[in-house]
């Protein structure tokens, strides 16, 4: 069983449905991965089509096979908006190593919603036995 780091990187997001009717949205990302939450900074005023270009780190192993992102708008004052997630496959990068950035479907009750780019990257944990 192969345990490393996975570095991902939220590169940005088009076409998504704006929850705010009145101005652009601010959305942020969750991303998930088995126990491990992280989240982005908020894209203040980027409504639909945010960029962001973080990175983010996560423990794994290759029985970790899904990472969850979730979308959400940011409101000041009231609970933020459910924008959309995406669920993108691990089992590629554990062999590849690496996967430029991918763009991802984001979808909320089913049904298509926007896209996202991610870009993956895993870095097997070497073990030393002496």
């Amino acid at each position: 069983m192969a345990h490393g780091t996975l570095e991902v990187l939220l590169v940005g997001a088009k076409g998504l449905e704006n929850t705010d009717y009145l101005s652009n949205m601010d959305p942020y990302a969750v991303l998930s991965c088995r126990s491990q939450e992280q989240k982005s900074s908020v894209a203040s005023g980027k409504g639909c089509d945010p960029e962001w270009n973080e990175t983010f780190v996560f423990t794994v192993s290759d029985s970790t096979t899904e990472l969850f992102i979730k979308l959400l708008d940011s409101d000041g004052g009231t609970d933020d908006d459910f924008v959309g997630e995406a669920t993108i496959p691990l089992e590629a990068v554990y062999t590849e190593r690496s996967i430029p950035p991918t763009v991802y479907n984001v979808v909320k009750d089913e049904e298509y919603r926007g896209e996202i780019k991610i870009g993956l990257t895993f870095t097997p944990e070497v073990i030393c036995l002496t």
